[in-house]
């Protein structure tokens, strides 16, 4: 009895941290979609290279909102030993884990396919927006410069855009090998194809190959916490009345 007392009360103080977790993750997703500039300007260039991938205001919101809901069902059905709520927790954090598992295997095993899928949707947007929308051309100057990169695979990305049409130049970030966007000169076809900068998508591929360990400590860690969070809660519920 004290051992379901003592796992009682760690489900809810790990829920309530969830909770608060997806409180966070929801202010910092709406603060991202109303004011992205000022999350790049406080966080740095780095903060925007995920931003090219996926919105990344809408993004947190999703997950704050994913986070508060198990925080809540989490704390509530360890709180007042509801069956259904703890059932809820549990099918919903298996769902999760399971869609992690399938997402991990799909980048590592396919990470061809996901680069196409991917250049199917940003590649489009560059030729669109570069040099129109002030809030997008600032983000992927950000990251260009962050990461030291040209565009989603290269400079042949930005032809056609708005900035290429309007400068019919290249951004002087495919010009410049330290990435920093300096080049003294126009960045023209020729200079982009002898400096040969690295596409950002590639770039990313690099820093986190790079960085490999630490990644996938991270991602065992959470997927540790769920297979905790799962083991617990069917814990309880096997043992309630």
């Amino acid at each position: 009895m004290q051992c379901f007392g003592f796992i009682k009360t760690m489900m809810i103080l790990f829920n309530f941290l969830i909770f608060l977790c997806g409180v966070a993750l929801l202010a910092v997703g709406i603060w991202v979609s109303v004011d992205g500039p000022s999350f790049l300007k406080i966080f740095g260039p780095l903060s925007s290279s995920a931003m090219q991938f996926v919105n990344v205001g809408y993004f947190l919101i999703a997950a704050g909102a994913i986070l508060f809901a198990l925080g809540f069902l989490g704390c509530y059905g360890a709180h007042s030993e509801n069956k259904c709520a703890l059932m809820m927790f549990f099918l919903i954090l298996l769902l999760i884990f399971i869609a992690e598992v399938a997402a991990a295997v799909v980048a590592l095993v396919y990470t061809t396919m996901a680069e196409h899928f991917l250049t199917l949707l940003v590649v489009p947007a560059i030729k669109q927006d570069y040099g129109s929308q002030k809030d997008f051309t600032q983000v992927w100057n950000s990251t260009m410069a962050g990461l030291g990169c040209c565009g989603f695979n290269n400079y042949t990305d930005f032809e056609g855009s708005p900035y290429f049409l309007k400068n019919h130049t290249f951004p002087p970030y495919c010009c410049s090998n330290s990435g920093n966007g300096t080049a003294t000169e126009a960045c023209t076809e020729e200079r982009a194809k002898d400096n040969i900068v690295q596409g950002c998508f590639s770039q990313l591929l690099y820093d986190l190959r790079a960085n490999a360990v630490t990644v996938g400590g991270v991602a065992a860690g959470i997927g540790a916490l769920e297979l905790a969070a799962m083991i617990v809660s069917m814990y309880l519920y096997c043992n309630l009345k």
